[in-house]
């Protein structure tokens, strides 16, 4: 009879399954816990790990400030300055194909020391490079690195933290990720190039250090069969007087379901049927965060500010600032309303802001009321980076890190990883292309992928607030099987 509910549960509509989960949820074998306090090490553990993020909002920050100086002192053609810009993104799609198996082959907490040593030396290479190979190779492997720290650091933060705070701690990512894209946009304003690349070391020696002392993650010990380990590490972020027996007879329980399957649990297993509906929420987030435009607006916004007739240099800066208070709003709310509704409201206001975006070109074509269509576009723009911020920027990630059972989290974080990277060089290798075409008409299909992903979210995507990640995981592999 379980089995018939579970297939007939699969076939209701994912707009109702939360509500079913809610009420079915306290006669499975997950039961909820009290929740446990705010600890000093979850907190700390979770702002090491955050610098991660914000080394990657670096890397995406620095391209549009350094390159007047870069093209001016290397030699640059327009051409040449594309590739710099855009294999970042190669190296990310490397990083993403490293980055399941390594976490889980050295840990969390290892694989984040190796990613900071590999970005320190990327960025050195760009600091003093005399040509545009090294400069090249260093943007490649900072490429690398960060591919990696986006996959491991919402995943650290989410088996550390406990359900009633994970979305909270993990959406931080995204706050860490505006915070270092305004910061490169900020100080490239008034340091060079080179200088700018040093400045991006100082995340990475921060969280070098701050790992030191940090643990690593009770369920990859717990996976390794550490047990000792596993039991104290889950006490000491839980807190000395805290009651731990039930978090961690769950994670036992799932880390054994785990190794009936571990052993063949490859990128092959991944098509597995009771994968299929994991795997399409997270794979479909993330082409969706890329296919409505973030890659290609965060990569080129002077170029857009340009093409709008407004500065260079104020819209960047504003626009990334913005993005600071909206990512914070985001983390209060979290585990308030849910995944599910602020996903809603991110690709609301992304498809009305990106309409307007569209509209200003369209005036600018037509050459009729210009200045307004200046406002309509900043506005537009401005809108954009605040209502992206406010769920599909960062959520595709606390959700990608929840719903993956233990024995595919690898392969299927690197393929949803890689999927990210790869969508994200297309729209910025594409995008200058896009606008030559036609600014309205880029604009307008970035805006139709927002509206496409209010319906993909309403459809498929479950709400996990405040239940624990056995629960959800087991959950999404049984629903549709």
């Amino acid at each position: 009879m379980e089995r018939v509910d579970a297939m007939e549960e699969g076939l209701e509509s994912a707009a109702a399954r939360p509500l079913l989960l809610a009420q079915t949820s306290s006669s499975e074998s997950f039961k909820p816990a009290s929740d446990p306090s705010l600890t000093p090490l979850l907190v700390f553990s979770s702002f090491v790990s955050l610098w991660g993020s914000f080394s990657y909002g670096c890397a995406v920050g620095y391209s549009s400030p350094a390159e007047s100086g870069i093209m001016e002192d290397l030699g640059l053609s327009v051409a040449a300055y594309s590739v710099f810009g855009s294999i970042l993104t190669i190296g990310g799609m490397v990083g993403a194909i490293l980055s399941g198996k390594m976490t889980d082959l050295i840990g969390r907490r290892g694989t984040m020391w190796i990613c900071q040593v590999v970005c320190m030396a990327g960025w050195l290479a760009i600091a003093f490079a005399k040509n545009a190979w090294c400069v090249d190779i260093g943007r490649f492997v900072v490429g690398v690195a960060v591919g990696i720290l986006t996959y491991v650091v919402p995943v650290y933060i989410s088996e550390i933290a406990p359900k009633n705070l994970r979305g909270r701690f993990t959406s931080a990512s995204q706050l860490l990720v505006c915070c270092g894209s305004a910061v490169a946009f900020l100080a490239g304003s008034v340091v060079s190039w080179r200088a700018l690349s040093l400045i991006a070391t100082i995340p990475n020696i921060v969280q070098f250090v701050g790992l030191f002392f940090v643990p690593e993650s009770p369920r990859w010990l717990a996976k390794r069969g550490r047990e000792k380990e596993f039991e104290a590490t889950l006490q000491r972020l839980r807190g000395a007087k805290s009651d731990i027996s039930e978090e961690a007879d769950d994670i036992r329980e799932a880390v054994e379901t785990s190794k009936h399957t571990s052993d063949e649990a490859g990128i092959l297993e991944l098509f597995q049927k009771r994968y299929a509906y994991a795997i399409t929420v997270g794979v479909g987030l993330v082409l969706l965060q890329a296919l409505g435009g973030n890659s290609a607006v965060s990569y080129y916004l002077g170029t857009i500010f340009a093409k709008v007739n407004f500065s260079t240099s104020i819209g960047p800066v504003v626009f990334s600032l913005l993005q600071i208070p909206v990512s914070i709003v985001t983390i209060l709310l979290m585990d308030f309303f849910g995944r599910r509704t602020l996903l809603m409201v991110s690709a609301t206001t992304s498809c009305l802001s990106l309409l307007l975006v569209g509209l200003s070109f369209c005036l600018q074509e037509i050459q009729y009321l210009k200045e307004l269509s200046t406002i309509l576009a900043v506005v537009g723009l401005m809108g954009y980076g605040c209502g992206f911020a406010l769920g599909m920027s960062g959520i595709p990630w606390v959700i990608m890190a929840e719903i993956f059972p233990v024995n595919i989290k690898a392969s299927a974080g690197s393929l949803v990883v890689l999927n990210s990277w790869a969508s994200a060089w297309v729209m910025t290798y594409a995008f200058n292309f896009m606008l030559e075409w036609s600014p309205a008409g880029t604009f307008f299909i970035f805006c139709g992928m927002c509206a496409f992903t209010m319906f993909f979210v309403w459809k498929l995507v479950p709400e996990t607030k405040g239940r624990a990640l056995e629960e959800i995981q087991s959950t999404m592999t049984t629903s549709l099987y």
